[in-house]
């Protein structure tokens, strides 16, 4: 049993003990229904105290139920709220830590609630394409008020206990505890306060109006309309919440629970909580046990101060770890710090950083333009030129100079980590960690596992991925990893496009009306055209027999690189972002087609959408069945948190999977028909080809 009973004197303790975050599943329900069962039939019993073990009080639902029969199996969480209600003994909720989703709702399902300071709370389902479906937003406007109510569940963003406590007519809390450690003690005594009062106290009984009524709602649902296209749950939940103020309690339960089965069967749901379960999947390594010995990380060395040097920098000292950050000379040193304060210093004017902060966090940054320097450090980060031979005299120097037992990582986005690792007496203690631009932005991380690469290594980076608040997806040794190497094809789609008839405008649109943060040149021009480019040469050389389209080079010829040079695909202004359509670009390509002896073809959408999306799967497909990624929902994860695929679509092969992959291996074969296109390439891979056949999904 999942929930513990005890009785202390005249008051009943239940205490939910279902770690890490006591979720809800069907064995802590059930432990919450017997114990009250047992403290209302004991005669000696005055009062109850529900609880939780450990580092929360409730999480909310137990994932590991999602979307199964247990989830709604009786006591279902309703069924235990409407327990706690009905007590004939007062119930008091002693929170601390974490009370969260179905966790929150169990407390505003009893009688009191006493809170230890720092508590977070949050009702976060809107994060899965959810509404709270256990009474969150009928009984959370009761006793916060409409608009603070609306704002969290909207929202799904945790808050802390002493800042709700401080709303003017709050009822969420009775009482706050004068600190965490007391609270088990103050919640008894508490209990023993009221254990004589009739009646006793319910939320459901509170009233629920906003002054504005109509037009209140109104204004928010423009709102939440405006930030949340994709995704109908932060509309349903305004239309919930007024349900709130305008209709009797069960009757808006009835809403509530109508609004919530419906979003549950949503694609937008079932891909945010196919992602909520790939995160949590990604930190998991087969073969690295959990309680696997971690090497101590409490100071950290960069090499290079340039862009990426100094985004990788910034998450260390975010997160209170000193770094040493090594150039080769001063002024190359001295930008970089610039930069990094420049940095900090927006986001002091923006109010997101305090003064006090920015000084803490500079003041753990040291610089150097020694190698010997480096030698106490406990992990070494090198972001030097992507170019083995400069790797090659990095790695040399850090085999030197670093202690036994430091961590020597490369930043490198292609190149071979075995390799990189050849070039030292340790290849157990290399690793690859692939922070994403821009480093102290994104919160992707690839860890590339080599050959020889430690256990314990591992086991460390995946928790420093964590401290440093980055997601971390394990990818083996290939050319371009998990993300660059599909990304690759599907820049070689782009180009197919252009040569058939399409603009990079029409393209580009097609994709970001699907979802993308932004289409494939708008991005090129971002990361700089020149870096394609130089992949492309390198692949005529490895690849002869791969086909390419060569308007992209014909691009760079004219020095078109992208942003960074005001002009790459689109148009740039200086200080702006805005991507300009350019008919010079526009008649570069026709001439090009014109050259090959194309004629230009309407093409839609959604072939579009098609040829770049698909392509992503079929390489993703290979990279799966080499070993370079363990599971598709990694390769979702990165394409999510590194590329810019859509939330709501929940990655290439959620997407692949909701689509079927049957009609994938369907369009693939049309697209192998196409003489402009790669034939070759549009062969589905082993493992698509048999999912398919055999009616299966990726995940």
């Amino acid at each position: 049993m999942t929930a513990q009973y005890q009785v202390h004197g005249d008051i009943a303790v239940i205490t939910l003990n279902n770690p890490p975050v006591n979720g809800l599943g069907l064995s802590t329900r059930q432990g919450i229904a017997d114990g009250m069962a047992q403290a209302n039939a004991d005669a000696a019993v005055k009062a109850i105290v529900i609880t939780g073990a450990g580092k929360a009080f409730s999480g909310g639902a137990d994932i590991t139920e999602f979307g199964s029969p247990k989830a709604l199996q009786e006591p279902n969480l309703i069924s235990v709220i409407k327990v706690l209600e009905n007590s004939e003994k007062p119930v008091v909720a002693a929170i601390h830590t974490v009370a969260m989703g179905g966790g929150l709702e169990l407390a505003l399902g009893c009688h009191y609630r006493i809170a230890a300071p720092g508590t977070s709370i949050a009702l976060p389902e809107v994060k899965l394409g959810l509404v709270p479906g256990a009474g969150g937003t009928q009984r959370l406007p009761r006793v916060l008020g409409v608009e603070p109510a609306l704002n969290m569940i909207v929202s799904g963003e945790p808050i802390k206990s002493e800042m709700l406590a401080m709303l003017p007519g709050q009822k969420l809390f009775d009482k706050l505890s004068a600190s965490a450690e007391s609270l088990a003690e103050e919640a008894l005594a508490f209990a023993r306060s009221v254990a004589d009062v009739r009646p006793l106290p319910l939320v459901r009984d509170l009233k629920c109006k906003h002054p504005q009524g109509d037009a209140y709602f109104q204004f928010a649902r423009n709102m939440v309309k405006g930030m949340s296209k994709n995704f109908p749950a932060p509309g349903k939940c305004v239309d919930v919440v007024e349900a709130a103020t305008k209709k009797k309690f069960d009757e808006g339960m009835q809403v509530e629970r109508e609004a919530f089965i419906n979003l549950m069967f949503t694609a937008e749901s079932k891909s945010l909580r196919h992602l909520f379960l790939a995160e949590r999947a990604a930190s998991k390594i087969a073969d690295v046990p959990s309680d696997t010995a971690q090497r101590a990380i409490n100071s950290v060395a960069v090499i290079g101060a340039g862009t990426m040097g100094g985004g990788i920098a910034m998450n260390f000292l975010n997160a209170g770890i000193p770094v040493k950050m090594l150039e080769m000379k001063q002024e190359a040193l001295d930008r970089g710090i610039a930069t990094i304060r420049k940095n900090y210093e927006a986001q002091v004017a923006k109010k997101k950083l305090k003064q006090d902060k920015y000084e803490q966090r500079m003041s753990l940054l040291t610089t150097t333009l020694s190698y010997d320097d480096l030698a106490g450090t406990d992990m070494v980060i090198e972001a030097v030129f992507e170019e083995i031979g400069v790797k090659e005299a990095v790695f040399k120097e850090l085999d030197r100079v670093m202690k036994p037992g430091a961590i020597l990582a490369s930043n490198t986005s292609t190149l071979d980590v075995n390799k990189i690792a050849s070039f030292t007496k340790r290849p157990e203690d290399v690793v690859g960690l692939h922070f994403f631009s821009p480093a102290n932005v994104m919160k992707l991380l690839e860890v590339v596992r080599g050959e020889k690469t430690a256990k314990d290594v591992m086991a460390t980076v995946m928790s420093i991925a964590k401290k440093i608040k980055k997601t971390a997806v394990v990818s083996g040794v290939c050319d371009g990893f998990i993300g660059n190497r599909m990304i690759e094809q599907y820049g070689r789609q782009g180009g197919f496009l252009l040569d058939e008839g399409c603009t990079p405008e029409q393209v580009d649109k097609a994709m970001e009306k699907f979802g993308m943060a932004m289409g494939p040149f708008r991005m090129g021009d971002l990361a700089g055209n020149d870096i394609g480019w130089a992949i492309r040469k390198r692949r005529y050389t490895e690849k002869p027999d791969m086909k390419y389209s060569k308007t992209a080079d014909l691009l760079c010829e004219k020095g078109r690189f992208g942003q960074k040079t005001g002009a790459g695909w689109y148009d740039y202004v200086p200080g702006k972002r805005d991507a300009i359509p350019n008919a010079e670009v526009v008649a570069m390509i026709e001439e090009h087609r014109k050259a090959l002896g194309i004629t230009p073809r309407k093409i839609s959408d959604e072939e579009i959408v098609q040829r770049l999306v698909f392509s992503l799967v079929n390489e993703a497909a290979h990279i799966l069945e080499e070993g370079i990624a363990a599971k598709a929902s990694d390769i979702d994860i990165v394409y999510i948190f590194g590329y810019g695929f859509p939330a709501h679509r929940g990655g290439p092969m959620n997407y692949a999977d909701e689509v079927g992959l049957f009609n994938v291996v369907q369009a693939m074969s049309r697209f192998a028909k196409n003489p402009l296109d790669d034939a070759k390439f549009w062969q589905p891979a082993p493992l698509l080809a048999r999912l398919a056949a055999e009616g299966k999904t990726f995940n």
